[in-house]
């Protein structure tokens, strides 16, 4: 089995990867931008000027892209209402994002409004009946042949009109054809989010963001890693989106949308994210703008640079850090295929104990200048070879 590229380039350096840059009407995604803050809309698409108000009051309170959800074409024709009362506002240059399920008509009537449209790959075209079917690989590509023809006109669209698109994968919704070929894991996310990803690239169209969203923050944190390094064997880098779905509200809600994106942010992993509360979508908007503070302006290895080896590591096997032999109070040898040694500080330690340690030192945090001596041990003659220090 081929050796995935690992999600990050180095373990113990900070660096936020550096993603495709995708415009959003005005605004830049990925690339070297600064992590930008989304929201949703909680009023009724259809109703135009509570949608319109919402959307101003969250431009207002720091977002900067506002998804509007689209379930059928009547609310994805009322998005050109509101994106004309925006413009009425001066709020022309606020982009905005609809949010489509099961319907590929009202997708393509969306584009023709706003910047963005989120499809998810689970429900878009492919069915979720929740039968048991073994697939065949002629079904399954047969399957995924009817899937491209539904979602080719919207990516044709899109690269006609300049918009972007962002392939929303959800956990909880993913395909039956993908759930009985990968089941109900990471691995069927990324599978469901790149099936359509060389669909459109097919027609030769990258203005793409990507999501992995899940209510488990280790799904979804897993399954983001998965995701870009499968990107990265893939040869492309995508923008991704970052959000825990049903995080839920309060305290509660804060803390499990901040441990999935959080997490990933320290992994140098993200250009955009929202925090999903069951409040007010304008409470959402500060507890993303500090999870991102932190992380602005984002610090790019510079152009030219080489990244440093990357670490083939396996998680399942058990390898021992490879270190060179130094020597402690002068005397004692660790590191380089020595048995680790006990050390332990001069005040809790006393002359008669069983098991005493290698090596007694006055001070903890001066291991090598303040060393009383080496302690004999009682299986010094028997130390095996291994790799390790300390």
């Amino acid at each position: 089995m081929d050796t995935l590229p690992t999600y990050v380039r180095d373990r113990f350096a900070w660096r936020r990867r550096l993603s495709r840059e995708v415009r959003v009407g005005s605004l830049s995604l990925g690339g070297r931008a600064p992590i930008v803050v989304q929201s949703m809309c909680t009023t009724p698409t259809q109703d135009v000027d509570a949608t319109v108000a919402q959307c101003i009051q969250l431009a207002e309170a720091g977002c900067q892209i506002v998804r509007i959800t689209a379930p059928g074409v009547k609310d994805a024709q009322a998005l050109r209402h509101i994106r004309a009362g925006l413009n009425a506002a001066g709020w022309r240059d606020l982009p905005l994002c609809a949010d489509i399920h099961f319907m590929p008509k009202a997708a393509m009537e969306a584009i023709e409004h706003v910047e963005k449209v989120r499809v998810n790959p689970g429900n878009f075209a492919d069915k979720k009946a929740f039968k048991i079917i073994e697939y065949s690989d002629a079904d399954y590509q047969a399957e995924l042949e009817r899937v491209a023809e539904r979602f080719r006109p919207l990516v044709l669209r899109a690269k006609e009109l300049g918009r972007a698109l962002r392939i929303g994968v959800n956990h909880g919704s993913l395909s039956d054809r993908v759930m009985n070929r990968y089941g109900d894991s990471p691995a069927g996310m990324v599978e469901s989010a790149m099936e359509f990803i060389h669909i459109a690239e097919a027609e030769d169209f990258r203005s793409l963001v990507v999501s992995m969203k899940s209510s488990n923050p280790k799904v979804m944190v897993a399954a983001y890693r998965l995701l870009c390094a499968r990107l990265e064997a893939h040869g492309e880098a995508y923008p991704l989106h970052l959000g825990v779905t049903e995080a839920g509200g309060g305290l509660d809600g804060r803390v499990k949308g901040a441990a999935g994106i959080g997490a990933l942010l320290e992994d140098g992993i993200g250009d955009t994210i929202r925090v999903s509360l069951t409040e007010d979508p304008v409470a959402e908007i500060p507890v993303a703008k500090a999870l991102a503070r932190r992380y602005q302006p984002p610090p790019f290895v510079a152009d030219g640079l080489a990244w440093p080896p990357q670490e083939h590591l396996d998680p399942l096997v058990f390898r021992r850090r490879v270190a060179e032999i130094i020597r402690l109070g002068n005397q004692l040898p660790v590191g380089g295929g020595q048995v680790p040694a006990v050390l332990a500080p001069a005040h809790v330690t006393n002359g008669a104990s069983k098991l005493p340690p290698d090596l007694v030192v006055d001070d903890p945090y001066l291991w090598g200048s303040s060393a009383k001596g080496p302690v004999p041990r009682r299986d010094q003659g028997n130390r095996r070879s291994s790799q390790g220090g300390t």
